[in-house]
């Protein structure tokens, strides 16, 4: 009878001390309750970018210095990746995409056979064509240039590329797309370095030297005849032809 007894005490001892741990968990969850986070995660403090108004104008490309230079052969290998869902040939199928050839200057969101998302047939109040300003737009990036256009290619960033690739889309059927004249406040020619369009640094000129005659120089002023300058000295400091 006495060691179960004992049993007893310790069976006993032991369901206490479980209770008790049990009540004090209750009573401290309620007491010191954690709040929780309205959103899971940790802040990370980035400074905001620059307002609009500060943000660096890009302008766009002057197609009229351009195009003339183009390369057509580095347009034709970035095409290469438009081949996996367009045609490029003459009589060139539909793909996954429209056929290509003479999509220069083509009326937007129209081409026989070819059923164009909602979105690139509304497009075409924004651009009644394929300008092209408008293709430069829209390959620099599809989806943010035609909210909900079915084409999936993210968007060729490089504007030399894509200046390539638009030459090389113009050679293929749409040649007879007229090439607008040069115009500077378009990229490149934006940005003079501090000089005025159309204008070239001057070097001053000596008028001591035979047969050249300042512009500004004085039509009443001597001209010094070649025979009249002094021959350089022995010890001239000008460095010899090697």
């Amino acid at each position: 009878m006495s060691g179960d007894l004992k049993w007893n005490k310790i069976m006993g001892a032991g369901l206490g001390t479980a209770f008790a741990v049990l009540v004090l968990q209750q009573v401290s969850g309620a007491v010191y309750a954690p709040e929780e986070p309205e959103k899971m995660g940790y802040f990370i403090d980035v400074p905001e970018e620059a307002a609009a108004g500060g943000a660096e104008e890009v302008l766009p490309p002057d197609w009229g210095t351009l195009l003339p230079v183009a390369d057509l052969a580095a347009g034709e290998a970035a095409f290469a990746r438009c081949q996996a869902c367009h045609t490029i040939n003459a009589g060139g199928a539909n793909g996954i995409g429209p056929a290509l050839y003479g999509v220069v200057g083509r009326s937007v969101g129209a081409h026989p056979g070819f059923a164009f998302s909602e979105a690139m047939v509304a497009h075409r109040s924004v651009d009644p064509t394929w300008s092209l300003d408008a293709l430069d737009q829209f390959i620099n990036a599809p989806a943010r240039y035609v909210d909900g256009t079915k084409m999936s290619f993210a968007g060729l960033r490089d504007t030399t590329a894509r200046v390539n690739l638009i030459a090389y889309l113009r050679s293929q059927g749409s040649e007879g797309f007229a090439i607008p004249a040069p115009d500077p406040a378009r990229q490149p020619g934006g940005e003079t370095d501090g000089a005025t369009p159309g204008t070239q640094d001057t070097v001053p000129v000596d008028p001591t030297v035979p047969g050249v005659v300042p512009e500004a120089a004085d039509p009443n002023a001597p001209v010094v005849q070649p025979g009249n300058i002094a021959p350089p000295a022995a010890d001239s400091a000008t460095p010899p032809n090697s």
